[in-house]
């Protein structure tokens, strides 16, 4: 894995060193020798992951570190201090500031190698979320995700942990802040994490008969735990399975034993990643619904069946099953506009919309098509069946008034239905909603309020 990394230091000699390692391991290494200067690049051509010294003239790594995290442009850029500060108050101050870790120097290559892998990882995995989010954003469909700008908010934690002592601990440690469920086995932790409803997942490493770094990687491969951050807790001297936690999708780790406030400050960082990351896919998921579904109706629009028609015909021909279409169209809707506007012509459209909605299947793939036209297409569902249904949305249609709550409080209208049914191997969804089109416009001709099936 190739990233780019910024190295900031104001000792040459460090910067070098820095470099030189990371180099052999194929990063692309960009240097800074102050905070201003490394603020500039960050604010220029952010980086994949900022390694920052604490100990600078004129303005510290802490202020450094809070500048760029407070940055709507530049918050998720991953901080990791490494500094020859060892106290334990300082890492507490690191991680209050925003890094999202703190090294004390001399620092093990191996372990900095497979963080920064780590760290990058997690940022390609955003990186990914926040490109296909912009499109939305460009759009004005939503809002931007600046969730990592928020402050402290609670958590549902998984405290995986088999020491009644040690579990207490945690637990009083976490609490009252966020709900803790503390789980014993490997086999209930998997269970409780399919059922959902965790933000972080604190697993303990020292666990009696259970291979902790195999839990990890069994939850990294559940769809429910995916995109759940893992913290470890692990010895200080045990490098070896800190880089292969790290290596199987762990997000963060603890050193035993375990402070309480550098404990609540990675959980309070993780907390944080993983709102953000929930809001882009949130936002990503906003975008292509509303890029495929009519925003008066909630119906598919016409883009998504001109994408989709085609695919439910080919379809039938492979498993010999009929696909019917039925294209409707409200009856004199341009009166309706111009006689009471376009605020009672939308509650029309809207009010239709919920009675094609309920009188379909969840298979069936209801779309408007534009204006007032409607049409709804019927896999496996023959011309005989889809004009019955065609038929008792008609007359449900003509015999209930739409409400408008207020004057003239309540709207008689009527439809016009055109049904055809796919046929051949040379058929498309093309001329299937060709086919249906002409049988509405016959329904149109014979005086309205009644559905023509196709007689071809």
């Amino acid at each position: 894995m190739t990233a780019r990394v910024l190295v900031v230091d104001d000792n040459l000699s460090n910067v070098k060193l820095m470099e030189a390692g990371l180099a052999a391991e194929y990063f692309d290494v960009v240097t800074a020798c102050s905070g201003p200067e490394c603020i500039a690049k960050v604010a220029e051509t952010p980086p994949d992951i900022v390694l920052l010294d604490v100990m600078m003239p004129g303005m510290d790594g802490f202020e450094v570190c809070r500048r760029i995290k407070s940055d709507p442009k530049t918050a998720h850029v991953p901080v990791v201090m490494v500094t020859a500060l060892h106290q334990l108050s300082d890492r507490v101050a690191g991680l209050e500031a925003g890094a999202d870790d703190f090294l004390t120097k001399p620092v093990n290559d191996v372990a900095l190698f497979a963080r920064v892998r780590s760290l990058v990882r997690l940022k390609m995995m955003t990186d990914e979320l926040r490109m296909r989010e912009s499109t939305s954003r460009k759009m004005g469909i939503v809002e931007p995700a600046n969730t990592l700008l928020d402050g402290n908010f609670p958590g549902r934690i998984l405290l995986i942990n088999d020491r009644i002592a040690s579990a207490t601990w945690f637990t009083a440690a976490l609490e009252p802040m966020h709900a803790v469920t503390t789980i014993e086995s490997f086999q209930d932790a998997l269970v409780h994490v399919q059922g959902g409803n965790i933000d972080v997942i604190v697993v303990s490493v020292s666990m009696h008969g259970i291979d902790a770094l195999r839990l990890c990687s069994q939850i990294r491969s559940l769809p429910e735990g995916r995109n759940v951050p893992i913290l470890v807790v692990i010895p200080d001297d045990d490098s070896c399975n800190l880089t292969k936690a790290l290596e199987v999708g762990v997000n963060d780790y603890l050193n035993a034993p375990v402070d309480r406030n550098e404990l609540l400050a990675r959980v309070r960082t993780q907390l944080r990643n993983k709102r953000y990351a929930d809001q882009l896919r949130h936002n990503v998921q906003l975008g292509l619904e509303m890029a495929i579904t009519d925003q008066l109706t909630g119906l598919y629009n016409r883009r998504y069946l001109s994408h989709h028609l085609n695919n439910l015909v080919e379809a039938g021909k492979k498993t010999s099953k009929p696909v019917t279409l039925v294209f409707v169209d409200i009856d004199h809707f341009k009166l309706v506009n111009d006689k009471y506007g376009h605020e009672v012509g939308d509650k029309v459209l809207k009010e239709f919309a919920s009675r094609i909605a309920a009188n379909v299947r969840g298979v069936d793939l209801a779309c408007r098509y534009g204006g007032e036209e409607f049409v709804v297409a019927m896999p496996d569902t023959d011309i005989v069946s889809a004009s019955t249904i065609a038929e008792r949305l008609r007359q449900s249609i003509e015999t209930t008034p739409v409400e408008l709550g207020h004057a003239p409080h309540q709207l008689n209208i009527t439809i016009s239905v055109g049904v055809a049914m796919a046929e051949g191997a040379d058929d498309s969804g093309e001329a299937l909603l060709d086919r249906a089109d002409q049988a509405l416009y016959r329904a149109k001709r014979s005086g309205r309020n009644r559905v023509v099936a196709d007689a071809a």
